[in-house]
C-alpha cells in the first residue's frame, strides 16, 4: 500500500477535513518531506489543475497524485448530479469532466463524494439512483481513456441518503454498464454506518479502490478509538494495493496531523 495526504486549495471547505491548506508547493515539500508516497489534491475546479505547471513540482518533490477531489463543485456551486434540476445536474456532469480531464492527464482518478447529492425536495429515491447511475456510467467511461478508474465515495447518513456502506456501492456497482467504476472505503464514515469495518472491507473486496484514514473523530489516526490493526489485515486479505490517504482535520495543526498520519500509516499499513 501506498502512503498519500489531501492539499485543499479552497477557501470555502476551511475548516473540513484536510491536512494541508493552500499552498500547493509547500504541501508537497512537507508531504515529501515526511515521507508520503502521494498528495490527494481537493481543487476548487479544473483550472487549478493545470498539468503543465503541476507535473514539474510532482518531479521536484518525487511524489505523484493519488487523486482529486470534486466535491467543490457542491462546495462552492451547490451542483449535484441527483439535482432536481437538469440544468444543475448537466454543470454537475461538465464540472466532474473537466476535473476527471485535468486529473487523467497527471494520472489520477477523480472522486466523486458530496456532488452525488440526495434524494427529497422534489427528488424520490428512484429517480436520484437512476440519474446517479446515468452519471457514473457517463463519467465512468469517459474517465477510461486516462487508464484510471473513477472512484465513487459512499458517504454517511448526515451527507447523502443515497448510498451509505459498502455493501450498498457493490450493489450500485453491479447495476452500471461501465466497469471503470470503483468505491473508496473512507473509514470516519464507515465508522458510522458500518457494524464491523474489517468485515465490510473483506465483503467489498476488489470493488474497493481508494481509502481515505481518518479516526473515529476524523482527527488523524491515532488521535481516536479506531482499531486500525484489523482494518489493515483486512486490506492486506483482499490485497488492496491502492492509496491510504489521509483525508482528515489538521489538529492539532497541519504538520501535527501529517506527522501523526505517516507514524500510523507506517506502523499499521506500510507492510500490508
Amino acid at each position: 500500500m501506498r502512503s498519500a495526504i489531501t492539499i485543499s486549495l479552497v477557501p470555502q471547505a476551511r475548516g473540513g477535513p484536510f491536512v494541508f491548506w493552500d499552498d500547493l508547493a509547500a504541501g508537497c515539500a512537507k508531504a515529501t518531506q515526511l515521507g508520503f508516497d502521494a498528495i490527494e489534491i481537493f481543487a476548487p475546479g479544473a483550472e487549478a489543475l493545470d498539468a503543465d505547471a503541476i507535473r514539474p513540482l510532482l518531479d521536484r518533490h518525487r511524489i505523484k497524485v493519488a487523486a482529486v477531489g470534486t466535491g467543490a463543485g457542491w462546495v462552492i456551486h451547490k451542483l449535484s448530479l441527483t439535482s432536481p434540476d437538469s440544468a444543475v445536474r448537466a454543470k454537475a456532469r461538465e464540472f466532474i469532466r473537466a476535473i476527471i480531464d485535468a486529473g487523467g492527464k497527471l494520472g489520477a482518478p477523480a472522486i466523486i463524494g458530496s456532488m452525488q447529492g440526495r434524494w427529497g425536495d422534489g427528488v424520490a429515491r428512484d429517480q436520484a439512483i437512476a440519474y446517479l447511475k446515468d452519471a457514473l456510467d457517463d463519467l465512468g467511461h469517459h474517465s477510461r481513456q486516462y487508464n484510471v478508474p473513477l472512484i465513487y465515495e459512499p458517504l454517511n447518513r448526515y451527507e447523502t441518503n443515497l448510498v451509505n456502506t459498502q455493501a450498498d456501492g457493490v450493489a450500485l456497482l453491479k447495476t452500471l454498464k461501465t466497469n471503470n467504476v470503483t468505491l473508496l472505503a473512507d473509514l470516519f464514515h464507515m465508522n458510522i454506518e458500518e457494524v464491523d469495518l474489517p468485515s465490510a472491507i473483506r465483503s467489498a473486496g476488489s470493488s474497493i479502490g481508494h481509502i481515505h484514514l481518518a479516526d473515529s473523530n476524523r482527527r488523524p489516526a491515532g488521535n481516536g478509538h479506531t482499531n486500525f490493526a484489523p482494518i489493515a489485515e483486512a486490506l492486506r486479505d483482499i490485497g488492496y494495493k491502492g492509496y491510504i490517504s489521509a483525508e482528515c482535520l489538521s489538529w492539532p495543526d497541519p504538520e501535527a496531523a501529517a506527522a501523526k498520519t505517516i507514524e500510523s500509516y507506517r506502523r499499521y499499513f506500510a507492510k500490508c
